[in-house]
């Protein structure tokens, strides 16, 4: 297990390969499809974003309420793949990793390779256990979209696993054909 901090050094993620597990800390923006259509529309006409993406981590969550006494309510990742099709324009733009659950498309994955960017997964079910991890909260931008607002979230020692790295590696099929392997060599 990795402690790794935000903004995520360029030499720390060119480090990492797929099938890492790390505890990241540091500052994380939450973003959700409607926040990256957004965000893209406003780079594609020239505006400025609400806050520098640049080396930046987006963590693909929509909270839940907040009970009392919590910093945030459950926390868990969204499906990644409703993000791709943004994606590729935020990571040419700066972005630099990126957490969620499940595959990415292949443009995607090459845009990582490109940005020298990597894609961090959420356990998936988790979302109780990962609010545990956020110290603080605030909405930063597109307060009208609710619970998909964007916020600037304060995190410390978040459980996750580099699914993809920034060498293009795909923990999501390097990890399966392990797995079968094993699996094989087990049975026979």
């Amino acid at each position: 297990m990795r402690r790794i901090e935000t903004p995520i050094d360029k030499n720390v993620l060119k480090s990492l390969r797929a099938g890492d597990k790390v505890l990241l800390s540091g500052v994380v923006y939450t973003a959700r499809d409607a926040a990256h259509k957004r965000l893209v529309e406003a780079l594609s006409s020239g505006e400025g974003l609400p806050m520098d993406l640049r080396n930046q981590t987006i963590y693909y969550v929509g909270p839940a309420p907040t009970k009392d006494g919590a910093v945030i309510g459950p926390a868990g990742p969204t499906t990644s793949g409703r993000m791709d099709m943004f994606t590729p324009r935020l990571l040419d733009y700066g972005l630099s990793a990126m957490i969620g659950k499940g595959k990415r498309d292949q443009n995607v994955i090459d845009a990582m390779k490109v940005n020298e960017a990597v894609y961090f997964a959420a356990i998936g079910g988790a979302a109780a256990l990962i609010a545990e991890s956020v110290k603080s909260i605030e909405i930063v931008a597109y307060e009208d979209f609710g619970t998909e607002a964007i916020r600037r979230l304060v995190i410390e020692d978040m459980p996750l696993t580099v699914a993809i790295d920034s060498q293009g590696q795909d923990y999501y099929v390097v990890g399966r054909q392990k797995y079968l392997t094993e699996m094989r060599e087990a049975i026979s």
